[in-house]
């Protein structure tokens, strides 16, 4: 990228998705709604207690979450779906979240502000 800014939110959630071979359009629906519903904003009493609600989220595409490297230092990919796989996948989970996105399979400058300790993994 250029240094253009392609998608910025507010407070919300940033989410990294990889996407593997035996991934489903039915998954990503399911995956979706399972990150609209996950109770980790604070309630009132400043628990862990409230959906993301009108909160935005910025969704990007993150093949590397497959990197295997059990063998070697080197990681191995094959666990990722292909690009013509997994971008659509991708671009359904978005569409079903109402999120923002990154530009699928782009090489881009993420900036997170982590407000808070919470970082969680989902697979389903």
């Amino acid at each position: 990228m250029n240094g253009d800014t392609v998608a910025e939110i507010g407070p919300g959630l940033l989410v990294l998705l990889g996407v593997t071979h035996d991934d489903t359009p039915e998954a990503a629906d399911r995956l979706a709604e399972k990150v609209r519903a996950l109770r980790v904003f604070p309630d009132a009493e400043g628990r862990m207690n409230e959906p993301l609600g009108d909160r935005e989220v910025l969704c990007v595409s993150q093949f590397t979450l497959y990197g295997d490297v059990r063998k070697g230092n080197r990681p191995s990919y094959v666990d990722a779906a292909p690009p013509d796989r997994a971008e659509p996948l991708y671009e359904q989970f978005c569409e079903r979240l109402g999120a923002k996105r990154g530009v699928f399979g782009a090489l881009m400058a993420v900036e997170l502000v982590n407000d808070g300790p919470v970082t969680l993994l989902l697979e389903l």
